[in-house]
């Protein structure tokens, strides 16, 4: 498997004419439990993924497989939460979602979902996942991996569950918002000394 610093940075997807202010975005963030720092460590203000960090990578990537109507963008995993975007379908062009196949292509992933009937990102449209039920699969399918790992490849325990209850939203409503937090979420790594779920953080 190619370390995830090997891989070529991805390309975003500039959605033109996009109304965010139809809430079809969002800033999402997943901690770990007890902000415990299972998936690698930060070196150099560069992410170092263990193989647990690469399961959860994995389990991002296959969120518009799983929901043909979801559109994922910027991503990071951290030591022990994660940041990503994510687009729920309403009224995404259909050339978005044949960058996606472009951009999974370059990646040298060959399973992706091809592109929806209505064009729309859903085979039958004007039906989308509630952001809650997209990051609870994410959530399930990432601890039934790592439940996995513990038991079969030495990957670190977790006290009741792999990740906190609840998780952080914050809905992408302009092009200028969606442009600053996708360069919070690729320097997020180097700004982890200064993190507030960073436990060791100087002065918490």
């Amino acid at each position: 498997m190619a370390h995830a610093l090997d891989r070529p940075q991805r390309r975003t997807v500039r959605l033109r004419g996009y109304d965010y202010a139809d809430a079809g975005a969002s800033f999402v963030t997943v901690v770990a439990q007890d902000r415990a720092c299972l998936f690698g460590e930060v070196v150099d203000d560069v992410m170092r993924l263990n193989a647990a960090g690469l399961v959860v990578v994995s389990w991002w990537g296959n969120l518009g497989r799983h929901f043909p109507s979801v559109l994922t963008d910027e991503f990071v995993v951290t030591p022990n939460h994660i940041h990503g975007i994510v687009f729920l379908g309403a009224n995404i062009p259909a050339e978005a979602w044949q960058m996606r196949d472009i951009v999974a292509a370059e990646a040298g992933d060959h399973t992706g979902s091809p592109l929806p009937a209505d064009g729309a990102g859903n085979t039958d449209a004007g039906t989308f996942p509630t952001l809650a039920t997209v990051v609870g699969w994410f959530k399930t399918r990432t601890t039934n991996d790592y439940i996995w790992g513990v038991k079969n490849d030495a990957y670190p325990p977790f006290r009741g569950r792999l990740w906190q209850r609840n998780f952080y939203e914050h809905i992408i409503r302009t092009d200028q918002t969606l442009d600053r937090i996708r360069t919070y979420i690729a320097d997020n790594p180097s700004r982890w000394h200064d993190d507030d779920e960073n436990p060791d953080r100087v002065g918490r």
